[in-house]
């Protein structure tokens, strides 16, 4: 049976540029799917939000994998997923690794920050030794089950000590069994150029509004060569401002505001599966019905 690994891991080597919004939950990982997208990436910041925290470090291996296998469970492309810093040293890579891959997940994110991370668009970020962050990556590769299940090695380095020690770092990781490099936030277009050039295996690019990193494309993203690009945080700000403008709606207008496309129960009900659902509820009600076994 092809799995959504094997899916993601041969769209990967088709050449094409995989582009793969963030989502953090079953409603916005549905979204994706149904707005057309081929992959999905499961954001921590997102997933920390959703459980009411900041994106440093504060949610657990167990929490994260068992989101992921929430959204697996929903969607049919493949989920790219953030695992942190693996949440240890190699023993706890190999669990996670193997946590992630039970639930579903084509790709895992593992990255160089020290413990507990931050965000890769924030100041004060600090590093690991390449003798720390590679034995996770050589760990990650050893715990897959299928070897189709990708491994994403993201470096921090940047803004840390350097873009050169960044792409030294990147190139590494995929000595030592990655099989994507992230180099988080390039910052300047001429370093966003160069990822691709300089590293020599699949690169992945990470497009933060407002962020460390200049604005791309994605048009241009694929020329320059990238093989991922995603959008971690896009939906989740999007929702947060739609929830601050409805709200505002209803104080101001006295009354319930029209929502988002004048959505109606129905509709909103058939985005999150109930067209799967309805016909299962007439079929159980028919008595001439027998079951195979």
């Amino acid at each position: 049976m092809t799995t959504q690994a094997d899916k993601f891991a041969s769209m990967l080597k088709s050449g094409e540029m995989i582009v793969a919004p963030g989502a953090y939950d079953c409603i916005t990982a549905r979204m994706v799917e149904q707005a057309g997208y081929s992959a999905c990436y499961m954001t921590g910041a997102g997933v920390a939000a959703t459980l009411g925290f900041p994106d440093y470090g504060l949610v657990t291996m167990s929490e994260m994998a068992d989101n992921a296998a929430r959204m697996t469970n929903v969607l049919n492309i493949p989920l790219i997923a953030d695992a942190d810093t693996g949440y240890g040293n190699e023993l706890n890579v190999i669990r996670t690794v193997r946590e992630y891959e039970k639930r579903g997940v084509a790709a895992i994110q593992i990255e160089d920050q020290t413990f507990p991370k931050r965000c890769g668009h924030l100041d004060n970020k600090e590093v690991v030794g390449l003798d720390e962050f590679l034995p996770k990556i050589r760990a990650a590769k050893s715990a897959k089950a299928n070897p189709n299940f990708t491994i994403i090695a993201r470096t921090d380095a940047r803004a840390v000590v350097g873009f050169d020690e960044a792409v030294r770092r990147a190139n590494a990781a995929l000595d030592a069994g990655a099989d994507v490099a992230f180099i988080e936030a390039p910052q300047t277009l001429e370093e966003v150029r160069a990822v691709p050039k300089l590293v020599k295996g699949p690169c992945l690019l990470n497009v933060v509004w407002k962020g460390k990193t200049p604005e791309v494309t994605i048009s241009d993203a694929r020329a320059m060569g990238f093989r991922i690009m995603i959008f971690p945080g896009m939906l989740f700000k999007a929702v947060i401002g739609t929830c601050d403008d409805v709200l505002a709606g209803l104080r101001s207008q006295d009354k319930h505001p029209v929502p988002a496309g004048d959505m109606n129960i129905k509709a909103g009900f058939a985005r999150v599966g109930a067209n799967e659902w309805d016909p299962l509820r007439e079929r159980f009600r028919d008595p001439s019905l027998k079951l195979a076994g």
